[in-house]
């Protein structure tokens, strides 16, 4: 519930996102996932923890078979503590596919839950709802989480399941591994690791170097996260993040680790604005991991601030990203099906000095 606020996880920081007036987002992605879910699979015998913990998510009017675990309803604000006390009783009652909504904490929560009870006794997938999510527990969107839960709950002895790594910042701030679990094992629709981050290449000071030559007076530049698109406020001789988005204009830094606001802000003062995007490694995001805080109000300004609209999007990632990601495409999750569309299609990736590809954007 962090990412539009600038928060970068909510783990201990609740409070604080709600002080900056973050809402959750894991209810409404839940039920987009189970939405699609009874789409795709009518006729389930579904095992679901009280209240807010699932059964509140539940489409309203469905064929399945529905199993309330006993126990007292958690209150509104739900704990790691309730988490795993929900995935322990879901385990002991025999589930297929343990389905959960959240991002990387979450994920260690569960898959805790699941090493204390057995050891890989059930496979388990995420509805991406977290900020980051680099664990390759997720499916690409919640729609293609429901996909992939009907395919394997259809045929699980046909497809099988993979080990899975569950990924996450530590209290240093680094991204460790904190085990594995078993994930189904499908060929699309459930996301890899975000790749290990790797020293820079001199190709991408290169590129950064040019952009920033590039950048024309008196327009509004959004720089996104990432080692790369970051390299192009360090060759402006700017203090920027590569853990957030940076608003450049003029040479000047006018944001720093801004949330959706100040971006809203700054794009009603400026009437020419650019975004600068890197890619996830290891996973091909280009919205939607990471970086909530440019969500649909704010790429809907920006398309109105710009006559190329969203197609003037600049996306930068070195050859060495490119040729890494599992296969040439690109991705987009956002709360916004209209807005994902116009995004879709084939788009142009600076790779290096005078040098670019084209990749095919999905959603």
């Amino acid at each position: 519930m962090g990412g539009r606020v600038g928060l970068h996880g909510t783990d201990g920081q609740v409070e604080l996102a709600r002080a900056r007036g973050a809402e959750p987002v894991a209810p409404a992605r839940a039920r987009r996932a189970l939405a699609r879910l009874h789409e795709l699979a009518p006729d389930l015998d579904v095992v679901v923890a009280p209240g807010a913990l699932g059964a509140d998510h539940l489409p309203d009017a469905t064929g399945w078979r529905v199993t309330v675990l006993d126990g007292p309803e958690p209150g509104a604000e739900t704990t790691a503590d309730d988490t795993r006390a929900a995935v322990s009783a879901l385990v002991a009652a025999g589930v297929d596919l343990l389905l959960f909504v959240g991002g990387d904490g979450t994920a260690r929560d569960v898959a805790g839950a699941v090493w204390a009870v057995c050891d890989d006794c059930v496979p388990v997938l995420g509805v991406p709802a977290g900020v980051k999510m680099h664990s390759a527990v997720f499916g690409l969107t919640p729609e293609t989480a429901a996909l992939a839960a009907s395919r394997h709950l259809a045929a699980p002895e046909r497809h099988g399941t993979r080990q899975a790594e569950v990924v996450d910042r530590d209290a240093a701030g680094d991204v460790r591994l904190y085990g594995t679990v078993q994930v189904p094992a499908l060929p699309a629709g459930v996301q890899p690791a975000k790749g290990a981050p790797a020293p820079l290449a001199d190709d991408a000071t290169a590129l950064a170097a040019e952009v920033a030559a590039e950048l024309e007076p008196g327009r509004l530049y959004l720089l996104g996260p990432g080692a790369t698109v970051d390299q192009v406020g360090h060759a402006l001789g700017l203090a920027t993040t590569p853990l957030g988005v940076d608003a450049v204009c003029d040479g000047r830094l006018l944001a720093v680790d801004a949330d959706e606001a100040t971006l809203l802000d700054l794009l009603a003062r400026h009437d020419r604005a650019t975004l600068v995007l890197g890619v996830v490694g290891g996973q091909g995001f280009l919205l939607g991991r990471g970086n909530q805080q440019l969500s649909p109000a704010v790429l809907r300004a920006l398309a109105a601030a710009d006559p190329a609209g969203l197609a003037g999007i600049l996306v930068l990632a070195t050859p060495a990203k490119v040729g890494a990601l599992p296969e040439p495409v690109l991705h987009v999750d956002l709360d916004d099906p209209e807005l994902a569309a116009e995004l879709a299609g084939y788009r142009r990736v600076r790779t290096a000095p005078g040098r670019s590809t084209v990749l095919r954007v999905e959603t």
